[in-house]
């Protein structure tokens, strides 16, 4: 634990050389510093470290925050983020912000400085940091840099010290950039945290007169707050996008942040445009509660269980969906941009659910309906694909014997580890029990990050090989491409070799920094040729303009490999 006496050799070897000055000052700061109460709290609880040590020191002074629900809500649950705060304290309001986001999120840590660094019960939530002179140490922001790629969150205070009185106000001095270059080598978005406090009079006034002498009052000023709350309110997440995009340099971006987060304690005007974070997480064992209630499909060899449920309605299992959906959507520059992704259809569709019994969580869904069904018992518009496209009369014979698929996730941590394959077999062992359907259909996006040259060469490779020009359907808002694109892209594939094609396609969109996306890849592998078809590609502005392409399959021409692998076997 820090002491004076430490404090005094380390910093001013040579003042004990001067016994009289020596005891004079160290009296002063050991005053100032409350250094018999750190003493006794040490003692007190010796084994204390981390968040444990953090809410131990808040309810010692029974120092405590509120915030709305609201504001709450726009902290996200997960995902590398950097938290930019005003520091009004100086002291219990960088632990009241520990506490707050750990309540949400236990991977979280805060930029210290080397007087917090000096506190050893407090390492394991700190990240070192020079704030005072504005440098910081390589490995420091190496440390930073790692704690950020493992997707934690967070906690700095740009201006390096407490806030000031001002003409406006409480506020605090010119932000450092540092942030910036955390947020922009990690692609992190920013979230705005303002803490609504302050510190007494004799504390500004110590610091109109001699500034060095108001920091020495910090730890004093920190004791007059006990009993007190303050609060906090959030702004909803910058994306890197936002700010990276900026003509301007870190230090003129800098202040943008300031004054965007001054803006939100007084309900002004935003600065920076920002994004709904994603909805917090369901209780698990209420989810898992619920999703017994539906019919069990099968196990997984690797344990994890698959769940048909129909009728969810506004449940928490569906809001769960939802807040995943949204989740992954949003990994690969998709999403509704809303906290979940729900709609009215799924209400009556079916839900396809993957359960992870380890983790307790939902693994991925896939929603589908019966055609036929819904049109007879609420009309086509109850489609989700008719919002989308228009049906044409020779679509009535594929929609009699059809299952429309959509909506399907798994989400990111997960990804890789057959997951996807997995709710398929699902839906293969739905279709073997209900061997009516013999049409699979239903939107496959790409995403709107996608280069216009990469969504061009996808189109027209799709069109190319899996189009047959009866125009079935057509999007509401189809896509297009120029004519001297076509007339290019008709010389770059002429439609008569589709593996060398193929080839050619993965090439050029590596090139371009992409890959074709998952589904569009399994869906053209699984039927023999003319068994898959791509109808109409079209934009969907209410999905961040992802690009929507109109599948349909004939279970009649499935590979053989595909109908053992899929319709043959067990969920």
């Amino acid at each position: 634990m820090f002491t004076v006496d430490q404090f005094l050799s380390e910093k001013y070897p040579t003042i004990s050389n001067r016994p009289l000055v020596y005891k004079a000052i160290s009296g002063v700061l050991k005053y100032l510093l409350h250094e018999s109460e750190f003493k006794q709290f040490e003692q007190d609880y010796p084994n204390l470290s981390g968040i444990s040590f953090v809410e131990k020191v808040l309810e010692y002074f029974n120092f405590s925050y509120q915030i709305s629900h609201r504001d709450r809500e726009r902290i996200p649950s997960q995902g590398r983020v950097v938290i930019v705060s005003n520091h009004p304290i100086g002291s219990l309001d960088g632990l009241a912000l520990i506490k707050l986001i750990y309540d949400i999120r236990p991977d979280v840590k805060i930029v210290a400085n080397e007087l917090l660094m000096a506190l050893n019960p407090l390492h394991d939530v700190l990240l070192p940091v020079n704030n005072m002179n504005g440098k910081t140490p390589k490995e420091n922001f190496s440390a930073i840099q790692e704690f950020l790629a493992s997707e934690g969150a967070v906690i700095i205070f740009p201006a390096g010290e407490v806030s000031r009185m001002r003409l406006s106000g409480v506020k605090d001095g010119l932000w450092r950039s540092g942030f910036l270059r955390m947020a922009r080598s990690a692609k992190a978005p920013v979230l705005p945290l303002f803490v609504d406090a302050r510190n007494s009079m004799a504390f500004y006034l110590a610091s109109a007169i001699y500034k060095p002498m108001a920091t020495l009052m910090l730890v004093k000023e920190m004791f007059k707050q006990s009993q007190k709350t303050v609060t906090i309110k959030a702004g909803n997440p910058i994306p890197f996008e936002q700010f990276e995009k900026l003509p301007f340099d870190n230090k003129q971006t800098a202040k943008l942040f300031r004054k965007h987060l001054y803006a939100l304690a007084s309900n002004r005007k935003a600065v920076f445009e920002s994004i709904t974070p994603i909805a917090h997480p369901e209780n698990p064992v209420a989810v898992y509660e619920e999703l017994r209630s539906h019919r069990k499909l099968g196990e997984t060899p690797d344990g994890k269980l698959m769940f048909l449920c129909e009728s969810l309605k506004d449940s928490i299992l569906l809001r769960e969906i939802g807040r995943l959906r949204e989740l992954s959507f949003r990994a690969v520059g998709e999403g509704t941009g809303l906290k979940r992704d729900t709609d009215t259809y799924d209400r009556h569709y079916y839900h396809l659910v993957l359960w992870d019994k380890e983790l307790m969580e939902v693994v991925g869904a896939y929603r589908f309906c019966d055609t036929k069904k819904v049109i007879a018992e609420k009309g086509i518009e109850h489609l989700y694909t008719h919002s989308l496209f228009q049906f044409n009369r020779s679509m009535n014979g594929y929609l009699q014997q059809g299952l429309e698929l959509g909506r399907s996730f798994v989400q990111p941590k997960f990804w890789g580890k057959r997951s996807l394959d997995y709710l398929w077999f699902g839906i293969g062992a739905f279709i073997k029990e209900n061997p009516q359907f013999r049409y699979l259909f239903g939107p496959v996006s790409m995403s709107n990050q996608m280069p216009k040259a990469a969504k061009d060469l996808m189109i027209h490779f799709y069109r190319c090989y899996f189009s047959d020009g009866h125009h079935d359907a057509a999007s509401r808002h189809p896509y297009s491409i120029e004519d001297e694109v076509s007339e290019k892209l008709r010389e770059t594939f002429k439609g008569n070799d589709y593996k060398e094609d193929f080839t050619q396609l993965k090439s050029l969109l590596a090139n371009m920094g992409v890959s074709i996306p998952t589904l569009y890849k399994q869906y053209s592998e699984l039927c023999s040729p003319g068994g898959v078809r791509f109808l109409d590609f079209g934009v969907d502005p209410e999905f961040a303009d992802c690009v929507d392409g109109l599948v349909m399959v004939d279970l009649a021409q499935l590979k053989e490999k595909k109908r053992k692998r899929y319709l043959q076997r067990d969920a």
